[in-house]
């Protein structure tokens, strides 16, 4: 960490944070942060199971990039899979057209201060996601990691929520506590399920789809023909990389509950079956594209992996029933409904 003050004009930069792409770019900006703070210490496809980000997906019926993001409401999602680590959270964000904004962003740049001088980066919606990991008052400017570049962008604090999208979304990280593995283990399995039965996260709008929906949506939009070209590589190679994710977490924690391990092989097949979806991507034209002639085999493959996967959701579902659930079974006194 490097850090200058000079009056009331200070600057930090956290030259330990190192963001790399490999996952979803909230799991990749999340892992960052922590393992540079000592909050985490395993690969990255351990926090992406626990947390549950690693069974997230989602899918845009063009096919649209944006879909692998497009999860649900990011501070519902967001929390239940920093709380199943153990780690204190805050978010907050919004559409940037609200007449509100410029107060919240104001607010927003001080508390990303005050989370940097503690020693921890910040996870900031560029778009995607990456890390927030130093500042400059003097310059009044953010430095930003996406984890594609080595190089650092640059944010005025006066562009602080401003981009390409309608939304801004920061979220800070703070201390944590200890939570038994296998409570940890058993909650993922439950957010997996819970992700699998949730066909639309972003109502009123019903173009994407979740969970077991989300496979229809892959396998019916390269179908039409007009699907977006990057889109629906880039869906599938996210896909592909989550489970592989789930696939390695469970072979490290498949111990973790009685009967888990059985859902070990059940992935091992599935990620054979993902093998023969890979080979109908190919390099067309300098970028990498579905083969049309591979269209049927391609969806021949998700429509495999989609049973597979299915089967493992059957199997969390078992598992998890033989458990108390007092997060989902209990009803505050005031219902479902925050009071007011």
């Amino acid at each position: 960490m490097h850090r200058q003050g000079r009056d009331t004009v200070s600057s930090i930069y956290l030259e330990q944070i190192r963001m790399k792409r490999e996952s979803k770019s909230f799991t990749d900006s999340l892992y960052a942060i922590l393992t540079a703070a000592n909050g985490f210490a395993g690969p990255k496809y351990l926090l992406s199971g626990l947390s549950g980000m690693a069974f997230k997906f989602s899918v845009h019926e063009k096919l649209l990039p944006l879909s692998v993001t497009a999860y649900g409401q990011w501070g519902s999602e967001h929390y239940p899979a920093i709380d199943n680590l153990g780690v204190f959270t805050i978010s907050d964000g919004g559409r940037t057209r609200h007449p509100s904004f410029r107060y919240y962003q104001q607010d927003a740049v001080q508390w990303v201060k005050e989370s940097l001088d503690q020693g921890r980066g910040v996870i900031y919606w560029i778009p995607e996601f990456g890390v927030i990991h130093g500042y400059d008052d003097e310059d009044r400017v953010f430095y930003i990691q996406d984890g594609w570049s080595e190089d650092s962008q640059i944010l005025l604090y006066d562009n602080f929520g401003l981009n390409v999208t309608p939304f801004w979304h920061c979220q800070v990280v703070g201390e944590q506590v200890a939570v038994d593995r296998s409570k940890q283990v058993l909650e993922s399995l439950r957010l997996a399920v819970q992700e699998w039965d949730t066909p639309y996260k972003t109502l009123p709008s019903t173009e994407i789809g979740s969970g077991e929906l989300a496979y229809d949506f892959l396998i019916r939009g390269l179908g039409h023909g007009d699907y977006d070209e990057y889109g629906a590589v880039y869906i599938i190679d996210s896909y592909i990389q989550s489970r592989r994710e789930i696939r390695s977490y469970l072979h490290d924690e498949g111990g973790s509950l009685p009967g888990l391990g059985e859902a070990v092989p059940i992935y091992d097949r599935l990620i054979s079956v993902l093998a023969d979806a890979s080979e109908c991507i190919a390099v067309q034209g300098g970028a990498r594209r579905v083969e049309r002639k591979r269209l049927a085999s391609l969806q021949h493959a998700i429509a495999a992996a989609k049973k597979l996967d299915g089967e493992a959701i059957e199997l969390f579902r078992e598992l998890s029933g033989q458990y108390p659930d007092p997060k989902r079974e209990t009803i505050p006194r005031w219902g479902f409904h925050i009071p007011r």
